[in-house]
């Protein structure tokens, strides 16, 4: 890491009270929550590109275990 970039690392931890080692892990678990958060959307948008395909595996599913053999 780059002098400039350190010292600005060294006073913003100082400014929000946190260490350095905490403030790095903070901006850590931020990005993997961003990471997260698209991730998420990703799944919801397949998800309703795709739920009647999922609406009928369940009815197929359903339909299959309410038939008996006699």
């Amino acid at each position: 890491m780059d002098e400039d970039v350190a010292e600005l690392t060294k006073r913003r931890a100082a400014d929000l009270g946190l260490s350095i080692g905490d403030y790095l892990a903070r901006l850590v678990q931020d990005d993997a929550g961003g990471l997260r958060a698209r991730a998420v959307d990703a799944a919801a948008r397949f998800l309703a590109e795709h739920q009647t395909v999922f609406d009928e595996a369940e009815e197929a599913q359903q339909t299959a275990r309410g038939v008996r053999a006699a």
